[in-house]
């Protein structure tokens, strides 16, 4: 089955407008029109296209200057800043090629992506272990800090500036290589994804169209530039549209950052979802908002505070992606006035691949409808398949995974296992590699059974494994005001639920047990990716003697 075929042609032939001929339109005909707002210290400074223009060309010329060879790979190791953003588009109007790394990374990763790209120069910003991950870079990389305190780098930023603006108006055709991004990757090192500005630019001109993006837009960029869906969806859009970004200035001000921002667009992935979630529970108990939202106008009047309170009462688009949200939690907020649209896409599609708008209530639990310029079907294992020119060209220095990667015909082989409706709807039913089967030599899909246990409020985070016993297990961390419940309460509603699901569930997927960890799974002890999926196969060898180890009761602590 494939859906989208007849766009293919027409969206080939669009016409290609680079990232920076869109730069070199707006810092004429949107001058004094404010773009980026950066917070420091509880102040904003607010740069218009002008002033990011001005800045934009001294960082290239200071990088020119260095006469590195053509199309040298440079890289950010920062969290999101305005800096985050002039750096990355200097780098392309020098002539190289940018490489993100996520600000969460390791010693190992980092070292790994510097070798693996040759990277000549390193762009470092606001990071939560400087000194470590300052020291993971190569000694022959020059370093750059951004304007933040205790970064020890070759040179600081305002010395970076200190040259005149770039004057040249480069037009890099779409064949010419713009990024590499490493994939952070549930297993093995990361991958670099190589993406031209024809794959990477062509993404962002759709997604403005199928969001509908504008100059009157406000985002606020918080999930990791590093990664393809902010950076293509928020970043390279913004040239599209010209709509206005805010940044957070630290974890602790992010819900005063989103106040300021009013975002009329906001993503965000389902652990922060369900973080929210408990945010709103904890102040007001699900018993309690239940009855509030049963009372005529006054339900209007909960659904409208609590919109506020998130500051989310100003958008007009609210998705989530990166993984999949439960239904119970898309439901959840629907009660209260808030529609999350699921979207579905790769690091290596330019994360441009399906998306439900407009909110659909029939069809929660789908990601959405194929976009315009994309041919995905469904192989005879069930696998999805997509081409489009948002497709990568291929594995940074792996001739052997890309070809893996792609089918004869050309389609990318995402690994996810899905379906498609009668109405165009895809909904995606698990990963193919996250598959297991037990010692009985049934399979197991883990998804569907672990977004029934988000359903669960007092769960934030769930892994179904098994793959050495006779039965699944459920691996789960409880919320935290879960955690200061009584146990034996806990692990009664967890029973509970366990033979609710197991109710609907084959014989040979029904759990045998539950067992709640006491650790939280987090990027810092490489249980989560940066993107904040569990990488299952380490949670497995760490927690191997824990899912291994014999029970006596159906659910417990350990």
């Amino acid at each position: 089955m494939r859906r989208n075929m007849a766009d293919i042609e027409k969206h080939h032939s669009s016409e290609f407008l680079s990232v920076l001929e869109r730069f070199y339109a707006l810092e004429t005909s949107a001058a004094d029109r404010p773009f980026l707002h950066q917070p420091v210290d509880g102040n904003i400074t607010t740069y218009t296209w002008r002033e990011y223009a001005d800045l934009v060309r001294k960082v290239a010329k200071s990088i020119v200057d260095m006469q590195l060879e053509p199309e040298s790979k440079i890289a950010i190791l920062a969290k999101n800043s305005a800096e985050w953003f002039i750096s990355d588009l200097a780098i392309l109007l020098a002539g190289h090629i940018s490489v993100p790394i996520f600000s969460t990374a390791g010693q190992e990763t980092i070292e790994y992506v510097c070798q693996h790209a040759d990277v000549k120069l390193v762009f470092v910003g606001k990071l939560d272990d400087t000194e470590n991950q300052l020291a993971a870079i190569p000694d022959n990389i020059k370093t750059v800090a951004f304007p933040y305190p205790n970064i020890n780098a070759d040179t600081q930023w305002l010395d970076f500036l200190a040259s005149s603006p770039f004057e040249d108006t480069p037009k890099p055709a779409p064949e010419k290589i713009a990024t590499i991004i490493y994939t952070s990757g549930s297993t093995g090192q990361p991958k670099g994804v190589v993406h031209t500005f024809g794959s990477l630019n062509w993404a962002a001109m759709q997604f403005v169209d199928r969001f509908s993006f504008t100059q009157h837009d406000r985002v606020i960029s918080y999930l990791p530039l590093a990664h393809i869906t902010e950076r293509g969806i928020i970043e390279m859009a913004a040239y599209y549209s010209g709509m206005q970004i805010w940044f957070v200035e630290k974890l602790d001000t992010f819900q005063r950052d989103l106040q300021t921002c009013q975002p009329t667009v906001f993503v965000s992935v389902p652990r922060l979802w369900t973080k929210f979630q408990m945010g709103v529970l904890n102040k007001l108990p699900q018993s309690k908002l239940t009855v509030l939202l049963k009372i005529p106008f006054v339900n209007g009047l909960i659904k409208k505070k609590i919109q506020t309170g998130l500051g989310l009462d100003k958008a007009r688009l609210i998705g989530s992606g990166s993984a999949p949200l439960s239904p119970a939690i898309i439901s959840w907020y629907q009660s209260i006035g808030i529609s999350i649209c699921e979207g579905w896409g790769m690091t290596e599609n330019c994360a441009y691949g399906t998306t439900c708008i407009p909110f659909n209530a029939s069809k929660i639990g789908a990601i959405g409808t194929v976009h315009k310029g994309v041919d995905l079907r469904i192989s005879d294992e069930g696998e999805i398949q997509v081409k489009g020119q948002c497709n990568m060209q291929g594995y940074y220095l792996e001739p052997e995974k890309t070809a893996e990667a792609f089918t004869d015909d050309g389609y990318f082989r995402t690994g996810d296992k899905g379906e498609i409706d009668q109405d165009g709807y895809v909904k995606i039913t698990g990963r193919l590699k996250d598959i297991f089967k037990t010692s009985k030599g049934k399979y197991v899909t883990p998804a569907p059974i672990e977004a029934k246990f988000m359903a669960n409020s007092d769960i934030e985070q769930v892994c179904v494994t098994g793959s050495r016993l006779p039965q699944p297990i459920a691996l789960v961390v409880l919320s935290e005001d879960a955690m200061k419940l009584n146990k034996a309460e806990v692990e009664e509603k967890l029973a509970k639920q366990m033979h609710s699901i197991n109710q609907q569930l084959e014989s040979h997927q029904k759990l045998d047990r539950v067992i709640i960890c006491k650790e939280p799974w987090t990027v810092e002890n490489q249980m989560l990716t940066p993107t904040l999926k569990v990488r299952r196969h380490v949670l497995e060898e760490q927690l191997s003697d824990v899912i291994n180890g014999h029970y006596s009761q159906s659910v417990v602590h350990v």
